[in-house]
């Protein structure tokens, strides 16, 4: 498929006929994952549209099936019911019209009276002219509408706003829409940069969810990167949070390490006009510490759980994935439950993932023998006493804690990952997820997270040695795990 053309259902449908032996010689790779939603073929990246609706769970997200470089985007869609069976929909959206022609970019869903409605951020490049500036003037940045009832069929898309739309200080970047619902009005959170390079969440107000007013804005007093990516704003445990991804932010001591950020910051607004002043943000914290995380969105389900998905991945980095040349690329992460304590993001998995678990086994702390293990695993550690630990998690990862030093050491198998640090003031628990070429590790009950792509080598139906050393005191409860299930719909 060509870079900058429109792509149609009918095309895609085309390209999905004649490319079996493409399909057949990812799904052969190594480095495929057992229980993480990944593409099919080619690139994945944003989860997009999350939303629980008549009990089903939708999974939408950025998706270019030809590639592995992600050169042209689509909405992918996956459905599950439990978080364990899945069912693969196909592409749902495409850039198939003018104000979406280089791109169905990033966005969420919003359900009333039995509809989702579906905001996205339709891209277009502009080639007429050499002298422009893809800052400023070089790309078209429209704000779509459309809905569905099933959460399959969609109704005929509908251009809400285009950059003349947008601020006078603001540039061509203004993107991924996300609505939240206030006394009875709805608002837009759209991520944006200024002409002074100042990253800023523009607010537009709305009474019908069609026609939209620009109302208010939430940025910092100094800047804090030059552009705001994928914001969500949602309450959480009587709190107003901000989840959002800073780009252009400098590393500071143990923090903003990875090449683009992922933030929450925590909210004093009550959304009256004007601009959120600098001095309602009472704090910013990294949202995940590892190498391999961004893009998250989060969504009320069913149940009332605030849940969120992010992209197992981070664009910019200066390391590889193995798998590209396979086909190939990223994974989403596991659903994590959200909750705020004591001013902080926690994050956990949902407790659906526990019906992965088989062959469970606990032995005490230190184990420095060791637990022979498959690598597709989930370990559960807990501390009645911790002065050190060094958990030996995969043939040469190693995860340390000393003088309140918690280190991440990915050894030869990160493609390029190195090291990450977060300080603690005390190591009471750890849960680590183990799949075939990633691990999420949850610090303490999930006051901390590091995400990462792993790749050492091990193949999957293989064994590795878990072992943990160090002065410590606490249980080791180890579970083998079963894959996610798939059937296709497309």
């Amino acid at each position: 498929m060509k870079k900058y053309e429109k792509v149609t259902k009918a095309d895609y449908e085309r390209w999905y006929r004649e490319n079996e032996e493409y399909r057949r010689r990812v799904s052969q790779d190594g480095c495929r994952l057992s229980y993480h939603l990944m593409p099919e073929t080619g690139w994945l990246n944003d989860p997009n549209g999350l939303c629980q609706f008549h009990g089903i769970y939708h999974i939408y997200f950025q998706y270019t099936p030809f590639e592995p470089s992600g050169q042209i985007k689509l909405w992918g869609h996956y459905t599950t019911e439990d978080f364990i069976h899945y069912t693969d929909c196909g592409p749902v959206l495409f850039p198939d019209q003018d104000f979406d022609a280089h791109g169905v970019y990033s966005g969420s869903a919003f359900i009333e009276d039995d509809v989702i409605h579906y905001f996205y951020t339709g891209n277009v490049k502009y080639f007429d002219r050499n002298d422009y500036d893809y800052i400023m003037t070089g790309r078209g940045s429209n704000t779509v509408h459309c809905t569905s009832r099933d959460g399959v069929h969609f109704s005929t898309k509908e251009l809400l706003m285009t950059n003349a739309d947008y601020p006078a200080d603001i540039s061509a970047h203004v993107r991924d829409p996300k609505i939240i619902k206030k006394d009875g009005i709805y608002y837009m959170a759209l991520g944006a940069r200024d002409v002074h390079d100042k990253g800023m969440v523009l607010l537009y107000r709305s009474e019908d969810l069609k026609h939209w007013n620009s109302y208010s804005r939430i940025t910092t007093g100094e800047s804090f990167g030059y552009m705001w990516e994928c914001p969500d704003l949602f309450y959480l445990d009587g709190r107003l949070c901000l989840i959002c991804c800073p780009q252009g932010v400098e590393p500071d001591g143990m923090d903003y390490w990875d090449a683009q950020q992922c933030t929450v910051m925590m909210l004093e607004y009550d959304f009256t006009p004007g601009q959120c002043s600098p001095d309602a943000i009472k704090d910013i914290r990294v949202v995940d510490r590892g190498f391999d995380f961004y893009a998250p969105q989060t969504f009320l389900d069913e149940r009332g759980r605030r849940i969120l998905i992010a992209w197992m991945g981070n664009a910019g980095t200066d390391y590889t994935n193995p798998t590209a040349a396979a086909g190939w690329q990223h994974a989403l992460t596991l659903p994590r439950v959200l909750h705020v304590k004591n001013g902080r993001l926690i994050q956990q998995p949902v407790e659906e993932l526990k019906n992965l678990r088989k062959n469970s086994s606990t032995c005490s702390l230190p184990c420095e023998s060791g637990c022979r293990s498959g690598i597709i695993y989930e370990a559960e550690l807990v501390f009645s006493r911790c002065e050190t630990m060094c958990a030996q998690l995969r043939n040469s990862v190693l995860l340390s804690y000393e003088a309140g030093l918690l280190t991440l050491d990915m050894g030869s198998a990160g493609s390029g990952r190195k090291r990450r640090y977060l300080k603690l003031n005390g190591l009471h628990s750890l849960r680590i997820f183990s799949d075939t070429t990633s691990l999420e590790i949850f610090v303490n009950g999930g006051e901390e997270t590091f995400t990462t792509r792993v790749y050492d080598g091990v193949l999957p139906e293989g064994e590795i040695q878990l072992t943990i050393n160090g002065i410590c005191e606490g249980t080791l409860t180890l579970h083998e795990l079963n894959g996610v299930s798939w059937m296709q719909d497309h």
